[in-house]
């Protein structure tokens, strides 16, 4: 295994620049957590893909993004986030020229949902056992590989009763085509009904210092109960968090967070005196404001997915693995960083209700 013959890693907290230091080296720093009680074991910080196939704006570069997901890899992280409607299909495809060659070493996670055609348009959603088993057939081809690790509904199909769905998904764990099943952006009672069905081994939502509606809804509370693990995705806000969006201009003219309401200019100039503060909070600790509000996620007992699309940030956000939040700053966090004082709604009112929630 990669990292044999090198010293254990340093157990005494370091920050971005001792990750640095180990640039291009190939080590197992991170830690390992148990995903749920099914028994997937995954790194403490998984990655989501999605922005490397243009979801923040068309400029990337596939090279930097092989690179990247190559050093995540490197730096011990395992999980890695995709799915279908990403590209759409592309960034299944990019994970598989990334990492085909290093697919014992990871565990690949992708969703369907939509209906899409072979060329890539989307259909309605479609929880059906006679669509699932046709989407997971294209999307082992397109990661090139004969068994997905963790498979998602990324959205549940409101026409199709998710005892239907979850049955469909039970055959294909049945058949060895996927190991674990999941549910994304799902309330607490679907996530019932869904569980006596088949297991769910994780469900992935939305969970930051700026949306963390399921720790409040019952969600995660239920989710403990059941032994089903928590997966956050945009743990840092979609990168505002990170303190590096001060004003639309900041994005491209084709990022999808324009779309946003907690992207208008009005909501991100009121809510930056909030990532002042969880600066404040970070100074203190040496660390940056996206490290800090990757900790405050790990801290609700959640594995975050890293969304940078460049090695410099994804050196920045593993390194947030190692810092654990006292009490004294989790209260000073959420004293003043609440769903009362984000100004902004996370979707528009349509992709709200797509959630389930």
């Amino acid at each position: 295994m990669a990292g044999e013959g090198r010293p254990s890693p340093d157990p005494r907290p370091r920050n971005v620049w001792s990750f640095a230091q180990s640039r291009g080296e190939r080590t197992r720093a991170m830690k390992t957590v148990q995903l749920g009680s099914r028994g997937l074991s995954v790194s403490a910080q998984g990655f989501g893909a999605m922005g490397m196939s243009g979801a923040y704006g068309a400029s990337h570069d596939e090279r930097e993004s092989i690179a990247t997901l190559n050093q995540a890899v490197d730096l011990g992280i395992t999980l890695f986030d995709t799915a279908e409607s990403y590209g759409p299909f592309e960034n299944e495809r990019l994970l598989a020229r990334a990492l085909g060659h290093r697919r014992d070493e990871i565990q690949l996670a992708t969703k369907f949902g939509l209906d899409f055609t072979d060329d890539g348009q989307p259909g309605p959603l479609d929880g059906r056992p006679e669509h699932i088993r046709r989407a997971v057939e294209r999307s082992l081809r397109h990661l090139n590989t004969d068994v997905i690790d963790l498979y998602y509904m990324h959205r549940v199909d409101p026409d199709t009763p998710i005892e239907e769905t979850i049955g469909g998904m039970a055959e294909l764990v049945t058949a060895g085509k996927v190991r674990y099943i999941g549910l994304s952006e799902v309330s607490a009672a679907t996530i019932r009904r869904a569980h006596k069905v088949h297991p769910l081994t994780a469900v992935q939502s939305e969970l930051s210092l700026f949306s963390r509606d399921l720790l409040d809804d019952g969600t995660k509370e239920t989710l403990d109960e059941l032994g089903i693990g928590l997966v956050a995705y945009s743990p840092i806000g979609r990168g505002f968090l990170s303190g590096s969006i001060r004003s639309v201009d900041d994005m491209d003219v084709d990022d999808s967070r324009r779309g946003l309401p907690r992207f208008s200019q009005e909501n991100i100039t009121a809510n930056l005196k909030l990532v002042q503060h969880v600066r404040g909070i970070a100074e203190q600790r040496g660390a940056t404001p996206a490290q800090v509000a990757l900790a405050w996620v790990t801290a609700q007992g959640a594995v975050p997915i890293l969304g940078t699309r460049r090695r410099s940030f994804l050196l920045e956000n593993a390194a947030a693995a190692e810092i654990v939040l006292t009490a004294d700053e989790l209260s000073a966090l959420d004293a003043v960083v609440r769903p009362d004082t984000v100004s902004g709604a996370r979707y528009t009112p349509q992709q709200l209700a797509s959630t389930n929630r």
